[in-house]
């Protein structure tokens, strides 16, 4: 399943996100990752959450992105959630672009049976309504 926080700037995602992590830490029988743009969740997240750096890893756009989504899960069959911050920032602003990835990653999560997160700043207007097809809003 993909769940999209969706919100303007300033309207607490990011720490709906943190919630959503530090909840499913607590209930999951596997492994969580959390996945930023840039290290600013460290001292948020828990520890047991594994947080990773799409900067460190030089991942621009949504191409790059998924692949990097695939990998992760590819390489770790015990992860249950994948939660995401800031996903504009690092896919681009193409909303379209950005459905096509959300469509590949909801396919994704159906074979690797993994929940994915991801927060998205923007009104929920400017979105194509397509992506409600595949992903629920919370």
């Amino acid at each position: 399943m993909v769940n999209l926080i969706i919100g303007n700037k300033g309207s607490g995602k990011t720490k709906r996100l943190i919630e959503l992590v530090n909840s499913a830490v607590e209930k999951s029988n596997g492994n969580v990752v959390c996945i930023e743009k840039e290290r600013l969740l460290t001292y948020n997240v828990n520890y047991r959450a594994r947080l990773v750096e799409t900067d460190h890893y030089n991942v621009s756009g949504y191409e790059a992105f998924y692949g990097f989504l695939s990998g992760i899960v590819a390489g770790d069959h015990d992860i249950t959630d994948v939660l995401v911050d800031a996903t504009l920032k690092i896919g681009g602003k193409d909303f379209a672009a950005l459905a096509a990835f959300l469509k590949k990653v909801s396919e994704l999560s159906d074979i690797a049976e993994q929940d994915f997160t991801f927060t998205i700043s923007a009104d929920e207007s400017e979105l194509p309504e397509e992506i409600f097809t595949f992903c629920k809003k919370i």
